[in-house]
Parts: C-alpha cells; structure tokens; sequence
C-alpha cells in the first residue's frame, strides 16, 4: 500500500503540470493545487480513525467523535483570526502559518497515541482545524488570482479538484504507517508521516505572491458586516454552504462508527466508504466549471438539493455496506455542488475593501454549523442509531429546498442588486 502513496504523490504533481498545460492561470493557482492537499490529508485521518481510537482511549464511548467535533471547533474559532492574518499581512504570510501550525499539530497526534492520551489527541485534533482554517483560506486566495470573475468557477473546481488526493493519501497514510513505530493502538507514524508532507507543503508555498490589491479597491467605502448580512445574496450563499457542511458532516461523522462499531463492517470497508466520500467531495470538480458555464449556477445548485434527498433514501434503506458507499458517495457530490454554490455567490456580496471580515464572518458560520453537526452526530447515533440520524437531517433537506426554490425564481434580481453593492 505503500506505493500507492508515492502515486497518488506522482499522479498529484502530473495533474498540476498537466492542467497548467491545459489552462492559461497564474503560477499561484498550480501552487494552491499542489500544496492545500498535502496539508488537507491530516483532516481525513482524523475523521476516519478518530472515533475508531477514541472509543479505546476515552473512558465514554458517547466521546468518541470529540476528536472530529474539536477539529471542527478549531476550524470555526480560527476562521476569523486566519482572514484578519490574510488582510494584515497578506495570504503567503497566513497560509505559511497555518502550514506551520499543522506540522506541529501532527506531531502532537503522535505523541498523543504514543502516550494513549484521550486529552493530548483531542488537543492535537483542535489545532489540526486551526490549521485547516488557514487552509480553507486558500479559496479565496484562489478567487484573487482568476484572470475574470467569470474564470472563479473555473479557479474553484481546480482548487477543490485537488482535495481528491487529500482523500486517498489521508487514509492510506493511516494504515500503512500505522504500526511503524510502537504505541498502545498504533497511528503515531501516520502522524509523523502527516508532517513530513506539511513540509512539502511549507517547501512548495515559499513560492507563492500576493496579489496586490489595488489602492482604489482598499479606499472605498466598507458597509457594516449586518448590513452586508442583510442582502439576499448572502443569505442565499451562506445557507448553501453551511446547510450543505453541517449535513456532510453530521452524516460523515457518524457513517465510521455506524459500520464498524454498531454494525460490524470491518476496518477496510469503513476505509473504503470514507475515501469513496471524500473523493466524490472533490472529483465533480473536473466537470463543475463546466456545468455552470452550460446550465448556470442555479442549476448546480438544485442539482446539490436534489442529490441531498437521494441521499438520505438511500441512508435510510438499510446498514449494508452498499447502502453506506451509495448514500456517503451522493453525499460527498452534493456538498460538492452546494460548496461550489455558495462559494461563487459569495463575491456578489461584498467589495474588495469588505472581502476579508466577509470571509472570515463566512467560515465562522460555517465552520459553526459544521461543529454543531458533528457534534450532535455521535449522540443522536448512540440515542436513535444508524436511522435516527438520517431522519434528523431531513428538516434541513427541506430547507434547502426553500432557499433552492427561492433563488431559482428571483436569481436575476439577485444578481442585479449585488452589481449596485456600496
């Protein structure tokens, strides 16, 4: 399994010269590209053996998904931090700090399981999603740098794109070296190997440039953040993006302890489940730039609501491992097109002078949302199990279905308004 690593190393570097070939971008993009999953791989881990481990480190097993709920915690608490740190001293500055933050994160993980300490790894869990923070960042990093606002769809199917190798190293990183260093429960060398891809990343992000902005765009007029809050255009893209997290989350959370804990399903198929999920959250990328040049964005976004409701039927149908690979598959191609959804409508609602303290107020909501989610996840699971779970995501579903209708009926009025923002 091993060499799967190297490949997916390989094929990481392959794609970023093959695709700078195929699109005229910016040299930041291809380094974006390269270096977000080199530093994203550390999160899968975390969800994927995080409660596994927890449940035999922690005195409660209801405990289990602190690890994945911290990290989620760390991402929200450090959102606002993180874009202040983008705007003061600039997105190289920030994007090396979280990297930085992350390599010793991880480091902490592994002392943590060399340690067995239930506390350690839920603090090393927590400044992973510091970490993560910044890394989310990179989006709008990437906004920054498309040639026109009509190439961002484009710039964020490529960035997202490259989450797909987060996906694969993560896990296979877990288990291949797991047992390379002896400890209780194993994992202290897939967190030692975590950091020595951060470093890459570290290697590969020295070479990134600001954009500067220009001194027109930092002197306009800046709105208060509840007027800004106020216009339909961001509740739409808030509601999207949170309500398409939090349910990803609340799902993907509970699926590894549902299989492999509740229900049986071995260690390798829970594995497989996962990273199926977290592949489907990235590889839609290859085609969304262009289903929102051919049908629109309003379009990808009813498609996202739609595919949300498939995916709580089919979770809802049974605990086979087939009904687990189908419904986290669909749910990881849903948040994909909601993500993308709410991330493009974003720009719509402020001005350059306002992007930072939107950005940050963005991932604050959420990274909330999202932490709440899993949180909830792994007490309803052990209240109600595997279908309890679902059902309570379906007042959310329903949701989206209201703001999907909404902005299918009023999309150009929307719009328009957001073109005449002060």
């Amino acid at each position: 399994m091993l060499i799967n690593i190297f490949i997916t190393l390989l094929v990481l570097a392959f794609s970023a010269w093959g695709l700078s070939r195929l699109f005229s971008l910016p040299k930041n993009i291809w380094l974006l590209f390269l270096s977000q999953p080199l530093v994203m791989a550390a999160s899968p881990v975390i969800v994927f053996i995080g409660g596994i481990l927890s449940t035999k480190m922690a005195s409660d097993p209801s405990l289990a998904t602190l690890p994945v709920t911290i990290m989620i915690l760390g991402v929200a608490s450090a959102s606002i931090p993180a874009a202040l740190l983008a705007k003061i001293k600039g997105r190289k500055f920030a994007a090396i700090t979280g990297f930085v933050i992350s390599f010793f994160a991880t480091l902490l993980a592994a002392l943590a399981t060399y340690l067995f300490s239930f506390e350690l790894f839920v603090l090393a869990s927590l400044f992973i999603g510091v970490s993560a923070a910044f890394v989310q960042q990179l989006r709008f990093a990437a906004i920054e740098n498309a040639p026109t606002p009509d190439d961002i769809p484009t710039v964020l199917s490529i960035l997202m794109l490259s989450g797909i190798f987060a996906a694969f190293l993560g896990p296979d990183i877990a288990l291949v070296a797991k047992d390379w260093i002896d400890s209780p429960e194993g994992y202290t060398g897939s967190f030692l190997m975590l950091g020595g891809l951060v470093i890459v990343a570290l290697l590969i992000m020295t070479q990134f440039k600001n954009v500067e902005s220009s001194t027109t765009d930092m002197n306009e007029k800046s709105r208060p953040l509840f007027v800004i809050a106020q216009q339909p255009i961001f509740i739409v893209s808030i509601l999207c993006a949170a309500i398409g997290f939090a349910l990803m989350s609340y799902l993907m959370t509970a699926t590894p302890l549902s299989m492999h804990q509740l229900h049986g399903h071995s260690l390798l198929d829970t594995k497989w489940v996962i990273q199926s999920h977290i592949a489907a959250m990235f590889l839609p990328s290859l085609v969304t730039a262009w289903l929102v040049k051919r049908f629109g964005i309003k379009s990808l976004l009813l498609a996202g609501t739609l595919i949300y409701g498939s995916v709580a039927f089919i979770a809802f149908s049974g605990e086979h491992i087939m009904h687990y690979w189908w419904a986290l598959v669909l749910l990881g191609i849903g948040w994909n097109f909601l993500f993308l959804t709410g991330t493009t409508l974003l720009p719509l609602s402020y001005t350059p002078s306002e992007k930072h303290k939107v950005q940050a107020l963005n991932d604050f909501i959420l990274f909330g949302f999202q932490a709440a989610a899993s949180l909830l996840a792994g007490w309803v699971l052990y209240k109600a199990g595997w279908q309890g779970v679902v059902l309570s995501s379906l007042p959310f579903v329903a949701i989206l279905v209201g703001v999907t209708f909404y902005f299918y009926v009023n999309q150009e009025k929307l719009q328009k308004k957001s073109e005449n923002k002060t």
